[in-house]
C-alpha cells in the first residue's frame, strides 16, 4: 500500500549524495563522474517509486484526500501496509541498487578498455 515510500526515500538520499559529490569532484579524463553515476541510481529509484505509486493509485490504495493512504484507516491495514513496505518496497530498492551495480560494472569495464586503447 505504501511500498513506494522505500525507493522514494532511497531516491531522495541518493539525490542528496549526488549533489554533495558533484560539489567535491573534478571531472577525470575518460571517466564518468561519480555524481553522474549517483544520478543514474537516483533516476532508477525514482522510477521504481513512481511505478509502485502508480500501481497503488490505480488500485485505489492512494487517494487525493486525507489521510491519502487508505491503509491508515485501521490498525490491521496499517500492519499490512508496513509489511508490504518491508517486503515489496525493500525488494524494489534492492533491485534498483543491483541494476545500478551492474551498470557500474559495465561502465568500469568500458572505461578500463578505453584507457588501455589510449596507452597503446
Amino acid at each position: 500500500m505504501a511500498c513506494f515510500i522505500v525507493p522514494a526515500t532511497g531516491a531522495i538520499i541518493s539525490h542528496i549524495c549526488e549533489k554533495q559529490t558533484k560539489k567535491r569532484e573534478a571531472q577525470a579524463h575518460n571517466h564518468i563522474a561519480f555524481s553522474t553515476k549517483l544520478g543514474w541510481l537516483t533516476r532508477l529509484l525514482a522510477g521504481g517509486a513512481f511505478l509502485l505509486a502508480f500501481e497503488h493509485v490505480w488500485h485505489g490504495e492512494v487517494v487525493p484526500w486525507f489521510p491519502f493512504l487508505t491503509a491508515t484507516t485501521s490498525p490491521d491495514s496499517t500492519a499490512e501496509m508496513l509489511h508490504e513496505m518491508a517486503t515489496a518496497g525493500v525488494v524494489m530498492l534492492l533491485l534498483c541498487i543491483a541494476v545500478w551495480g551492474v551498470m557500474l560494472a559495465v561502465v568500469h569495464h568500458l572505461e578500463t578498455k578505453a584507457i588501455g586503447k589510449e596507452e597503446v
